[in-house]
Formats: C-alpha cells, structure tokens, sequence
C-alpha cells in the first residue's frame, strides 16, 4: 500500500493542533499521537515548515514554479540571441561582398 502524502497546507492546519495541547499542559508525545502522527512526522513538517502560514506556503510554491518557467525560458532566449548575431553577422558579410 502506497504512503499518504500530505500538503503543505495539511502541515500548517495540523501543528498548532499540536501545540495548543502542549501549551495547556499535555505531554507534547500525546498530542502528536492525538493529531495521528509520529514524533518523527511532526519534527520533520516543523523543519519543512517552520512557521509559515498556509498563504505563505501557495505564495512559495508559486514562485518555484514561476522560477522553473522561467530557468527554462533563459536558454530558449539565449539560443535566440545567439542565432540572431549569427545572422547579422552573414548579413553584415554578404553586404560587404557586394560593395
């Protein structure tokens, strides 16, 4: 059986229903095993996480897949560049043959 992947979203919802438990008195252990969890699982969403709030995750995730499109764009402008310089220069040399 495959594992279940959780959201960023799920990371934000579900820790502070870790700490409000904690901070009244419950054994931090206990209310990680309350929310359905492992020690584990709730110390690595912390460190993925740490601290931001669903709206600041979407806004990261957007902008990592804006920098992707982006990553890719550069070449396709570079090899365009390129070609065009190429281009001017036989055009430059053409010109020059036919004076």
């Amino acid at each position: 059986m495959a594992n279940k992947r959780h959201k960023p979203e799920g990371y934000s919802q579900n820790l502070p229903q870790v700490d409000l438990p904690v901070g009244q008195g419950m054994q931090r252990v206990d209310a990680i095993r309350a929310v359905c969890k492992t020690e584990q699982t709730d110390c690595r969403w912390r460190k993925h996480n740490g601290g931001k709030g669903i709206d600041q995750l979407k806004e990261l995730k957007r902008l990592q897949k804006e920098n992707v499109r982006l990553g890719k764009a550069v070449p396709d402008l570079t090899l365009n560049k390129l070609i065009l310089a190429e281009a001017a220069r036989e055009a430059v040399g053409r010109r020059q043959q036919n004076l």
